[in-house]
């Protein structure tokens, strides 16, 4: 399993860019904004990827470069590839907006005495435990 980014390398606990990758990186993302698909982009370049892992691949931050990692993709491509992920996301109705917080439907707040009668069998127990349960929310939604 792969933990550190396609395109990089760990070098005397650095790391560096693996020019070979990286220059498949680049390719990757210019294929993807001249209007190939995103698995096309990854096929053309030799990438055996899952749509997911190509997808993140490109909202990767770290091939800007950090304090870790050093750039491989400058800003431009980078916010290029990702206004082209999003058009195309909207176009087919992949973006969903984020809602407030919405109300609990099923209001789930109950309160239930200690239960004092213990039964042998485990179904008359639950039957009696059951019955000591009270809703702290009324019937019509109201508290």
């Amino acid at each position: 399993m792969r933990h550190i980014p396609y395109g990089y390398k760990i070098e005397n606990g650095m790391a560096v860019v693996d020019e070979k990758e990286a220059a498949a990186m680049r390719e990757f993302f210019e294929y993807y904004i001249s209007g190939l698909a995103l698995m096309a982009a990854a096929e053309k370049v030799g990438l055996k990827l899952y749509h997911g892992s190509a997808g993140r691949i490109l909202r990767n931050v770290k091939y800007l470069g950090d304090g870790y990692y050093p750039a491989i993709i400058d800003r431009e491509t980078f916010d290029k590839a990702e206004e082209i992920r999003m058009s195309r996301a909207r176009a087919l109705g992949r973006v969903r907006e984020l809602k407030g917080k919405q109300p609990d439907p099923f209001p789930t707040r109950f309160t239930m005495p200690v239960i004092k009668t213990v039964y042998d069998d485990p179904f008359e127990q639950a039957a009696y435990a059951y019955s000591l349960t009270e809703s702290e929310v009324a019937m019509d939604g109201t508290e």
